[in-house]
């Protein structure tokens, strides 16, 4: 029988040491006693302590913030530049000289770059699904609001720790939690890719029932691009900004990152991936047009680059490489119709345009010669490249006469009369090729063959066929009013007016894709006159400014009020003798560059 026990003295905490050091030989821990350990006093030997260093915490997801000079302008550059050992001249797109850029560096803190070398997920599969996106819940398909895109800890519930997650693939070989974390550890940067995938991108095709080419095609390049990264960050940050969703990091700081980065790739003249550098040029012509800061060329100047870099590299084109050369196609001649400069390609064949589908498109497909970037329109641009070429050809006619040069005057008549009759006659015949068994009955879209019946895609069909009108009507307002200088209330004018704008607001009823319809809807809603066609014009107007949420549609709506008030405040005989684009005035007035994609 234990009769006393004795308390044992309490034991002393173990403290792991961080001044101390292992004796020599013995390989004992030093006790840290000042100024002499234990053991070097018992061995007599010299006891010295090393400084203590500071214990590393782990760096946070977000970062500080910071100002950047928000009156940040890529300047224009010298007339030429050397790419792969051969000088292109000119060029005025502001990547080919970063130095030029007035941004405000000092005041940038350094930002770690997670967008090239530092990715360490896997290699991106190209043709993911878009029905995988669909599928699972971590990717929204609503646009975020401002605590989505600076999410804190606290914000997080605590019930989603239980959901398992989902074996749907993202764009690398393996799904990653949190979404989108295979392209940046920073929640606000995810958030703008997340944007980019399940908004922006929807915005601006037509054609994508296997999938989205900006999915499949553009994003999987920004794995070893930063510059294409970067392009993404800015072109989802300014839409988001324009919606009045402010992000961490501004849309100009990523903007600008994109340009020097793209100017840092073509000056180390090391073989690059053509489609990269495509990639970005693209995503800034869509961030410039998109946010429309003031009156610029620097959309002409990205045109020419991207031309310049395509007629250099004659490779067999992939699937990405088509879909880029697509959309610049789209915006050469958007932006001839917007500037009244010659468009920068040579105009296709008749006929030479075949839709590009998205990948793994089934071939029996209901969209079938719908063409993800041009819809319905594939056959009519063709005669829409020459349509662009002709104003630049009347001014110089123009100028001829002027300057009493008779034998160019000669010259320039033939060619205009005989290239402004041609195109006339096209637009006069022109039909949109339709899917197989699907016929239009006065603008209405029914399956050949069996009454009452429709199919899912009906709807979208529907509204793709009225964009692709619009565009033949106001092409014909285009060659009246501004190229033969008809009077605003000219039969011919008011008629193919009064039509296009018809088709605008069907375009728009029909909730299909509204991404190309600003400029036949801006070139109707000019020579708008009555009352009805102005009110057909508010109304569509409206409803892609809701859908869209871009800045070119906003201004696109100022101008054509102004329009509208200065026809109204003239007489007959002085609206017929009125200049015939207004609106190149009122712009010029303004201090604004339209370009309508």
């Amino acid at each position: 029988m234990l009769l006393y026990t004795r308390l044992a003295p309490p034991k002393a905490p173990k403290r792991r040491s961080r001044a101390g050091y292992f004796v020599n030989l013995k390989k004992k821990k030093c006790d840290e006693k000042r100024p002499q350990c234990s053991r070097c006093d018992e061995r007599g030997v010299e006891c010295a302590y090393e400084a203590i260093k500071p214990r590393q915490r782990r760096r946070r997801d977000s970062i500080s913030s910071f100002r950047i000079n928000t009156n940040l302008e890529c300047a224009s550059v010298e007339d030429t530049y050397e790419w792969e050992g051969q000088v292109i001249s000119p060029c005025e797109s502001a990547y080919f000289s970063p130095l030029e850029s007035k941004v405000n560096v000092s005041s940038i803190p350094p930002i770690v770059n997670d967008t090239a070398d530092d990715l360490s997920s896997p290699s991106y599969e190209t043709e993911p699904e878009d029905s995988q996106y669909r599928n699972h819940q971590l990717v929204r398909r609503k646009s975020l609001d401002a605590k989505a895109l600076s999410p804190t800890r606290s914000s997080l519930r605590p019930e989603l720790a239980m959901i398992a997650p989902c074996p749907a693939r993202s764009p690398s070989l393996e799904f990653h939690i949190p979404a989108f974390s295979e392209f940046s550890d920073r929640p606000n940067r995810r958030a703008l890719v997340d944007h980019f995938c399940n908004v922006l991108s929807h915005l601006i095709v037509f054609r994508e029932e296997s999938g989205n080419p900006f999915q499949q095609l553009v994003l999987p390049l920004s794995h070893n691009s930063s510059p294409v990264m970067n392009a993404i960050y800015a072109l989802a940050s300014a839409h988001l900004e324009n919606r009045g969703v402010q992000n961490q990091e501004e849309s100009l700081y990523f903007h600008n990152e994109a340009i020097q980065g793209l100017s840092r790739v073509i000056e180390s003249r090391v073989k690059v991936d053509r489609n990269e550098l495509l990639a970005a040029i693209m995503l800034l012509v869509y961030y410039e047009v998109l946010v429309q800061r003031r009156r610029t060329n620097i959309i002409n100047g990205h045109l020419k680059g991207a031309f310049a870099i395509m007629c250099l590299n004659q490779e067999l084109l992939t699937p990405v490489g088509l879909f880029l050369e697509r959309a610049f196609g789209f915006y050469d001649v958007i932006t001839a119709l917007s500037l009244g400069t010659p468009p920068l390609s040579t105009a296709p064949s008749a006929g030479g345009l075949l839709p590009v589908p998205p990948l793994d498109a089934p071939p029996a497909s209901p969209l079938t010669n719908v063409d993800t970037l041009l819809g319905m329109a594939t056959t009519l641009w063709p005669i829409m490249h020459r349509l662009s070429n002709l104003l630049f050809t009347k001014k110089e006619l123009e100028g001829a006469q002027r300057m009493n040069q008779m034998s160019k005057v000669a010259v320039l008549r033939t060619e205009f009369e005989t290239t402004s009759q041609a195109i006339e006659a096209a637009l006069t015949q022109w039909k949109p090729c339709l899917p197989p068994n699907i016929v239009m009955r006065d603008d209405v879209l029914v399956v050949n063959g069996v009454k009452g019946e429709e199919i899912p895609e009906m709807a979208r069909l529907q509204s793709i066929l009225h964009n692709a009108l619009a565009y033949r009507h106001s092409a014909s307002v285009y060659l009246y009013r501004t190229i033969y200088g008809y009077s605003p209330k000219h039969k011919l004018v008011q008629q193919h007016s009064h039509t296009a704008l018809h088709h605008c607001v069907e375009t728009t009823a029909a909730r299909g894709p509204m991404g190309a319809l600003l400029w036949p809807l801006f070139a109707a809603a000019c020579e708008a006159i009555s009352n009805e066609d102005r009110e057909l014009a508010r109304k569509a107007f409206s409803e892609i400014g809701q859908r869209q949420g871009m800045t070119n549609i906003e201004e696109a709506w100022g101008i054509i009020q102004e329009v509208w008030k200065r026809l109204d405040s003239l007489d007959d005989d002085a609206a017929a003798e009125m200049d015939t684009d207004l609106w190149r005035k009122i712009c010029a007035e303004r201090g604004v560059t339209i370009v309508f994609g």
